[in-house]
């Protein structure tokens, strides 16, 4: 060594085993947890949350008690167009869908009169197809028939459909009463059940 070299640093002292990478480098897992919580107030706030979700969950069932719980039916009672809007000998089925009935305008040859069919079968309550090749109701649930006015002819329904109220309204129009049928051919031609145009 020549006096004008400089002095080597000295080295850092060499690791003593492996040299642990930054993933390799474990956590002391009850360290990281007491930094947070202790074992106390971890069980005092499960028991707050607790509390409170029952508390919210009380509260939101009063609540419901005072909305009111309302069903959104179609009413009873409508309007279903003028007489001249119906063809004669033709089952109408534009209100099958909303209201659950067929209105039905007579030929003139068998009056000419309008009436309305409630769509629903006396066998299980199923509702019938109009089939205008075959000139019949037919329920898709068991297969009972009924013939264009509403008699039944084939199947297990024990009896016909039934005809709701009919009526025409001071603007002209014909009213429809759905809650207001009638079951027994007798009185189907009543005025209240057979309209006369």
């Amino acid at each position: 060594m020549t006096p004008a070299d400089p002095a080597p640093s000295p080295s850092p002292p060499a690791p003593k085993g492996p040299v642990k990478s930054a993933q390799q480098v474990e956590v002391d897992e009850s360290k990281v947890w007491s930094l947070w919580f202790t074992r106390r107030e971890f069980l005092t706030l499960a028991a707050w949350g607790a509390f409170l979700a029952g508390l919210a969950g009380t509260l939101l069932s009063a609540l419901r008690f005072f909305i009111p719980r309302v069903t959104y039916d179609p009413p009873s009672v409508f309007k279903v167009g003028k007489p001249e809007d119906f063809s004669p000998g033709v089952v109408d089925e534009r209100w099958k869908k909303k209201y659950r009935i067929w209105v039905v305008r007579d030929a003139p040859e068998a009056g000419s009169g309008i009436y309305a069919i409630f769509a629903r079968c006396t066998h299980l309550g199923c509702t019938p197809n109009w089939l205008e090749g075959l000139n019949k109701f037919k329920c898709p649930c068991h297969g009972s028939g009924f013939r264009r006015g509403g008699v039944n002819f084939e199947g297990p329904a024990p009896r016909p459909l039934e005809r709701c109220r009919v009526a025409l309204a001071d603007d002209g129009q014909i009213v429809v009463d759905v809650n207001t049928r009638f079951k027994n051919p007798k009185d189907w031609k009543r005025p209240d059940a057979y309209l006369k145009v």
